[in-house]
């Protein structure tokens, strides 16, 4: 069946969702919209109408993160997904901007073709909400505190992603919790649960206290994607799924893992 390629925008919003839901993640439709203003992204549209395959990239200063690589159950092995993640790579190159993602097991090798390599790695844990969390530092999120969020977490994942942090605040505000100068985490709904990340500290103490704090004021399930360095995830629970976070060329991932404890998920970064 002929396909036609097309601009992602508000009107496959519905075909979008529906792509994530067959594959069984967790985006809604205010997550698409979320990353298409945010980025651009690319369809490929059957004659009745129906998206059978994405991909879209969000641009985060010197680089750009590739995500939402989906196809339709029923029209997998026809090389949509190459094809729809040639375009983007190629849009990134004429852009100067780096390829960064995170990988599925299936997905690595189809990336690791297209000139991809490993960085590092982080697993998908289900969460239940936690006993009410005792007394810390962890409080609710301030205007006051964006200056040194942002700056913290610019030098944690690389490049600036001001405009996400602010709707993942708004998304979630429960979930939106800081321990001042140390580090803050954030959150949103889900199609299937609710996800916690980012979550950027200045050391485990920290992150450990904002995890407690936000399970602590949050209903289950939790999606949390936790970094196999991070040391949160609590002996015995058991993952849902590995990632693999992979940058294209010779350069280092960029930022600094070791504030990273929780990413945003596999579509933001």
């Amino acid at each position: 069946m002929a396909v036609t390629e097309v601009r992602l925008g508000p009107e496959q919003l519905g075909g979008c969702a529906a792509l994530s839901a067959a594959a069984g993640w967790n985006q809604n439709e205010a997550d698409w919209r979320l990353m298409l203003e945010l980025g651009e992204g690319w369809g490929l549209q059957l004659r009745d109408g129906t998206l059978a395959a994405s991909t879209l990239v969000i641009p985060y200063g010197a680089f750009a993160w590739v995500s939402m690589v989906l196809v339709l159950p029923g029209h997998r092995r026809k090389g949509y997904a190459s094809r729809l993640l040639r375009t983007a790579i190629d849009a990134l190159a004429r852009a100067n901007l780096a390829p960064v993602l995170d990988a599925t097991p299936a997905g690595r090798a189809v990336y690791r073709q297209e000139g991809f390599r490993d960085a590092w790695a982080f697993k998908r844990y289900v969460l239940n909400a936690a006993k009410k969390a005792g007394k810390g530092e962890a409080r609710p999120l301030r205007e006051a505190d964006w200056g040194w969020m942002l700056e913290l977490d610019r030098v944690a994942f690389g490049g600036n992603r001001e405009p996400l942090l602010r709707s993942l605040a708004r998304r979630l505000p429960a979930a939106a919790l800081v321990i001042e100068g140390k580090g803050f985490v954030l959150g949103r709904d889900g199609r299937e649960a609710r996800q916690l990340g980012p979550l950027v500290a200045r050391g485990p103490d920290a992150a450990r206290s904002l995890l407690e704090a936000a399970l602590a004021r949050l209903p289950g399930p939790i999606y949390a994607d936790i970094v196999d360095h991070a040391g949160l995830a609590e002996p015995g629970l058991a993952a849902q799924r590995p990632y693999m976070r992979m940058v294209r060329g010779a350069a280092p991932a960029p930022g600094e893992k070791d504030k990273v404890f929780l990413v945003a998920g596999p579509e933001l970064g």
